[in-house]
């Protein structure tokens, strides 16, 4: 800058004054330019995380990532990076009508034994259920009924079908009682009072498999509020913000989202690891 001032015939110092930017200001600020960005490889790695993910991921998450990996950097460092790049987590919340298989008693209705305490230390003790909606662009429905395991929030078992009967309900039944047969402890299954959980066929497996029953009270979503915000978290990260799909392409796309939940979506409560990453390493601590 300073080459080009005197070739049109002005002095640096002159035109520093004029503008009012001390000459050692101006020095300071090319010497700055000059200099390789101390972040560069930090933004390399964050915006790799933040794309892996599909933007999905907030800084805390991409710390603990980090983190995970083996990198040493403070959290408010993430933040402001982040913030520099423009990385932000565009995927909004918006809740749309909740499915309802609630027909009235038409069967037995089990106590709640859960009763809130969603906790647990062990494997296969706690699990729950329930069934979701989601809209097709060729006229269908999807409905979704997951079998989630409290310990860790992963998703044991699921079925997907175009209406909600009972084979929605029984086939990932069939499938959580094969994993959790030999667990040490006696499992218990929590639902909310929907029909299907209700219904003679699915009373009558978990008694057959010694597996106890447990039921939210009518109307209290609060009562099985990890299923619904695995349902939340689902929707708002695949499904809300995005074109609505076929029922085959949306089917697709909740199967690989679900081995992307189990494997890959790290959780804070689980220190920075993902359903089955916790498992895992837990196992490996108690052996």
């Amino acid at each position: 800058m300073a080459f080009e001032l005197k070739e049109e015939g002005f002095k640096l110092k002159d035109v520093l004054n004029v503008v009012g930017i001390p000459e050692a200001t101006y020095h300071y600020h090319i010497q700055q330019l000059k200099k390789e960005d101390p972040d560069k490889e930090w933004k390399e790695l964050i915006c790799e995380l933040f794309e892996e993910h599909e933007g999905k991921y907030g800084y805390r998450r991409i710390y603990l990532q980090l983190r995970g990996k083996g990198y040493k950097i403070n959290h408010k460092k993430v933040q402001r990076i982040m913030r520099e790049l423009g990385l932000k987590c565009v995927k909004f919340t918006r809740r749309s009508r909740k499915y309802s298989s609630y027909k009235g008693t038409i069967g037995k209705v089990a106590k709640n034994r859960i009763n809130r305490r969603f906790h647990t230390h062990v494997p296969h003790q706690k699990l729950t259920t329930d069934i979701t909606e989601f809209k097709c662009s060729d006229g269908f429905k999807l409905y979704l009924n997951p079998i989630m395991d409290m310990f860790n929030g992963e998703i044991i078992s699921f079925g997907i079908s175009k209406r909600p009967n009972l084979a929605l309900v029984m086939k990932p039944l069939e499938d959580a009682l094969e994993i959790v047969k030999d667990s040490k402890f006696r499992t218990t299954i929590h639902s909310d009072q929907g029909w299907h959980y209700q219904h003679n066929k699915w009373v009558k497996t978990l008694k057959k498999n010694k597996v106890f029953q447990s039921m939210s009270r009518k109307g209290n979503c609060l009562d099985n509020s990890p299923m619904e915000n695995f349902f939340g978290l689902m929707k708002q990260e695949m499904y809300y913000g995005e074109a609505r799909c076929t029922f085959e392409e949306l089917k697709n796309k909740i199967e690989r989202y679900i081995v992307y939940y189990n494997n890959k979506r790290i959780k804070q409560k689980l220190a920075g690891m993902s359903p089955i990453q916790y498992r895992l390493h837990t196992s490996q601590l108690a052996a």
